[in-house]
C-alpha cells in the first residue's frame, strides 16, 4: 500500500523538515566556525639571551646591493640621460643603419636622414646625415625628433642641459625644441645658429621648461634647404644627484637602504651571450662622447655606456658603498678563452685595477684623475666572472686571475664563482658566490642552509638571492615575507656569511624582462616593492651584534626571526625581527635576559610589514598597499607580550635606557 500525502499536511511536513535542515546546518556551520577561532591563535615564546659574552658582530658589509644593467635599470633608469641612442651607434657599424628610436619631422619628399661614418670621434664613428630638400618648409620646419625612453619627463620650471656636435657646410639656424610626444605642445625652444664649416662643432644650451610633460620628446628641426651632420646629442637634467648625472629619486631609494656594498656592473651583463658583445671597462671610459656603447644581447638593448665603469666606481662612492667590481673572465654565455691564451684579459682587469686605485700619475690612475677624481677609489672587493663555474675553463682562467691580482693588489679580497656552502673548493677564494632563486616556500626553508656550512674556508657572499615565479607575481608580500627569513638565516651564520644582496634591484616598468624587482619606475614615478620595504627592516644589522634565540611553540615551522642590538646616533637598542610565514595569528611572548641596560618605553616602536592578502602587492597607483607601518610599543620591557598578522613581518625596537648600574644611582 502506498502512503500518498495531499493537501496541508504535505506542507507541514515540507516546512518541518526545512526547519530542521536549516537548524543542522547552522549548527554544523557553528560547530566549524568554532574550531576554526579555537586554532586562528596559535601561542609562542621567543627568548633572547642578549648577554655580552654571547653577543656576536655582524660584518659591516653583511647588506648591500647589486646593480645591473637589466630591464633598462641604467640606461633609461638611473642614468638621467634623456636622448635614446645619442650617438647614432645602436644601429650598428655598418651604414645606412637603424637610427630607432630617432624619427623625421616631416615626410621623404622634404627631409632625408641617413647615418654615415663621418663621425670626429674615432671610437664611435657612425654620424647621422640630414638633407632638407623643401624650397619652402612648412612653418614649422623639418628634422628630427627623439623619444627617449618612452617618453621624457620634462618638468616646469627645470633647466635641462643640451650638448650636441654638428657639421653644416653653410650656414643654417637649428630650432631645438621639448615638445609633447605629438609635438603640439612646446614646453621649451631655442634657436641655434651654426656657421657654415668643414669641421664639427660642439653646441651647448641650456633649456627651461615652461610646463610639465611625462613623455615628451626632444626635437631638431630647421626651414633651410641643405644638409647638417649631428652626433653625439645629449639631453641631462640639471639637477642630478651631487651633478654626477643619476636620477636623484632614484638615488634617494638606493640610499634608504644604507647599502654597505655595491656590486657591479652585473650579473649576466658582465658575460654576454657573446664575449664580443661583453661589458668592456676600457670602452666605458673617457669623454662621454667618445664611448662606443654597446650591445647587451643578454637583455637585449643598447647601451651608451654613459653609466661605464667611472660612473659605478662614484655611485659607491656616492652612496658611501665598498665598491665590487664584477668582471668578465673570458667566458661569456656560448663562447670561452682558452687558459692558453687569456693573458691579454688579465692584464685588461689589472689596468681596470690601476684605474681605480692606481696614484694620479700612474698610467690609468692619470685617465681617473682626468676625469675629474684624482684621489684612488678604494676597490677591495673583485668577483672573478659571473655564474661561471661550469665552465670549461673557469677553473683555469681563474687561478691566472686570482694569481695576478693577489701579487699585484696583496689586500683586494676574490670571489669565485664556485658554491662552498656544502663542499670545500679546489681553489683558493677569499670569499663564493651563492645565488638562489626559488620559490617562497623553498626559499623559507633555507633560513638554516648556512647552519651546516664549514666555519673553515672562505666567507659566503649571497650576491643575488629572490623569490620568483609563481607566488612572486611583480613583488608580493609573500615574497618578501620568505626573503625576510631567509635573511635572518644569514645574519644568525653571518660569521660565514661576510655579504648579502638580493637581485634584481630596478625595472623600469616599460622592460619588465624579469620579475619581480625591488624597485620599479617610469620616467617620472618610482615605487617599492614589498620586498624592498622588507630590506630596511634590515639595514641597521650591518655591523650590530647578533645574540642567539630559540623559538618555542608547536607553530614554530612557520616562524623566523633573529635579535640584534644597534645604535643610531642617540640611542641603542635591542630589535627582534619576526616572520609569522603562516596563515594563523601569534600570540607571541618575548624575553630577554642579559640586557645591560633597562629596557625604555619611550623611543621603542613596532614595524610591522603586512597586508590583508598574501599576494598583495605594490603599483603606481597605489605604491603604499604592503609598506611597514611603524607605531609606538607601549608596553616594551624585558619580557612583553604582542600580536602577530597573519603573513607578517614584525620588528620590534626595544630603547634601551642607560645601563642599570647608572639608572639606579
Amino acid at each position: 500500500m502506498a502512503l500518498v500525502f495531499t493537501g496541508p499536511s504535505m506542507g507541514s511536513r515540507e516546512a518541518s523538515l526545512r526547519t530542521i535542515f536549516c537548524f543542522l546546518l547552522l549548527f554544523c556551520l557553528g560547530c566549524k566556525c568554532l574550531a576554526s577561532e579555537l586554532k586562528a591563535t596559535q601561542t609562542a615564546v621567543l627568548k633572547v639571551d642578549a648577554s655580552p659574552q654571547l653577543a656576536r658582530q655582524i660584518p659591516d658589509t653583511l647588506f648591500g646591493i647589486f646593480f645591473e644593467e637589466i630591464n633598462h635599470a641604467g640606461a633609461g633608469g638611473i642614468w638621467a640621460e634623456l636622448v635614446s641612442n645619442r650617438g647614432f651607434e645602436a644601429g650598428g657599424p655598418h651604414t645606412p643603419s637603424n637610427i630607432d628610436p630617432w624619427s623625421i619631422i616631416g615626410d621623404d619628399s622634404s627631409v632625408f636622414v641617413a647615418t654615415d661614418r663621418t663621425s670626429c670621434f674615432s671610437r664611435n664613428t657612425v654620424a647621422l646625415r640630414m638633407e632638407v630638400l623643401c624650397d619652402d618648409c612648412p612653418a614649422g620646419g623639418v628634422g628630427i625628433y627623439n623619444p627617449g625612453f618612452w617618453g621624457m619627463n620634462i618638468e616646469d620650471g627645470k633647466t635641462y642641459n643640451l650638448v650636441m656636435y654638428v657639421k653644416s657646410p653653410e650656414t643654417v639656424d637649428l630650432t631645438v625644441s621639448l615638445t609633447s610626444s605629438d609635438g603640439l605642445q612646446n614646453l621649451a625652444s631655442t634657436t641655434i645658429p651654426v656657421s657654415g664649416a668643414s669641421n664639427w662643432t660642439k653646441l651647448e644650451q641650456k633649456l627651461v621648461a615652461s610646463g610639465t610633460n611625462r613623455t615628451s620628446r626632444l626635437q631638431i628641426t630647421t626651414n633651410k634647404k641643405g644638409v647638417v651632420w649631428f652626433d653625439q646629442v645629449s639631453l641631462m637634467p640639471s639637477d642630478t644627484y651631487k651633478g654626477h648625472g643619476f636620477r636623484t629619486e632614484l638615488i634617494s631609494m638606493m640610499l634608504d637602504l644604507k647599502p654597505r656594498f655595491l656590486r657591479f656592473p652585473g650579473g649576466c651583463f658582465v658575460e654576454g651571450e657573446w664575449l664580443r658583445n661583453a661589458f668592456r671597462w676600457r670602452e666605458s671610459i673617457g669623454p662621454w662622447e667618445e664611448r662606443p656603447g654597446h650591445f647587451g644581447d643578454v637583455w637585449h638593448y643598447w647601451t651608451d655606456d654613459g653609466l661605464g665603469y667611472y660612473e659605478f666606481l662614484q655611485l659607491s662612492e656616492d652612496l658611501g658603498a665598498a665598491p665590487i667590481w664584477v668582471f668578465n673572465n673570458g667566458i661569456s654565455h656560448n663562447d670561452e678563452v682558452d687558459t692558453a691564451a687569456i693573458a691579454p684579459f688579465v692584464k685588461d682587469v689589472l689596468d681596470s685595477l690601476e684605474f681605480a686605485r692606481g696614484s694620479a700619475e700612474s698610467t690609468w690612475g692619470s685617465v681617473r684623475a682626468a676625469m675629474g677624481h684624482p684621489e684612488p677609489f678604494p676597490v677591495k672587493y673583485v668577483a672573478i666572472g659571473n655564474e661561471d663555474c661550469g665552465k670549461k675553463f673557469y677553473r683555469g682562467n681563474y687561478l691566472k686571475f686570482y694569481n695576478a691580482i693577489r701579487e699585484a693588489y696583496p689586500d683586494i679580497q676574490m670571489i669565485s664563482n664556485c658554491d662552498a656552502s656544502s663542499s670545500p673548493l679546489d681553489h683558493p677564494a677569499d670569499l663564493y658566490d651563492f645565488h638562489v632563486y626559488t620559490d617562497s616556500k623553498t626559499l623559507f626553508s633555507m633560513k638554516n642552509t648556512f647552519d651546516i656550512s664549514s666555519r673553515n674556508g672562505p666567507k659566503a657572499f649571497v650576491s643575488e638571492y629572490a623569490v620568483w615565479r609563481s607566488d612572486a607575481g611583480r613583488g608580493s608580500l609573500l615574497a618578501s615575507l620568505a626573503e625576510a627569513a631567509f635573511l635572518t638565516g644569514l645574519e644568525k651564520n653571518s660569521d660565514i656569511v661576510q655579504m648579502a644582496s638580493y637581485a634584481p634591484l630596478f625595472v623600469n616598468n616599460n622592460d619588465q624582462t624579469w620579475n619581480p624587482d625591488a624597485i620599479v619606475f617610469n620616467s617620472w614615478q618610482q615605487y617599492g616593492t614589498p620586498s624592498y620595504w622588507m630590506q630596511t627592516l634590515f639595514r641597521e644589522s650591518s655591523g650590530a651584534m647578533i645574540h642567539p634565540i630559540t623559538i618555542t611553540s608547536s607553530y614554530s615551522g612557520s616562524l623566523a626571526a633573529s635579535a640584534i642590538t644597534w645604535q643610531d646616533s642617540e640611542n641603542s637598542f635591542l630589535r627582534v625581527k619576526i616572520i609569522n610565514f603562516g596563515s594563523d595569528q601569534v600570540s607571541l611572548t618575548i624575553s630577554a635576559t642579559g640586557l645591560q641596560a633597562r629596557v625604555n618605553t619611550v623611543g621603542s616602536t613596532a614595524t610591522v610589514l603586512t597586508s590583508s592578502n598574501v599576494m598583495d602587492e605594490n603599483s603606481f597607483s597605489n605604491p603604499n598597499k604592503v609598506v611597514p607601518v611603524k607605531s609606538q610599543l607601549a608596553n616594551a620591557a624585558e619580557q612583553m607580550k604582542v600580536t602577530l598578522a597573519p603573513h607578517s613581518f614584525s620588528s620590534f625596537d626595544l630603547a634601551l635606557a642607560q645601563s642599570k648600574l647608572v639608572a639606579e644611582m
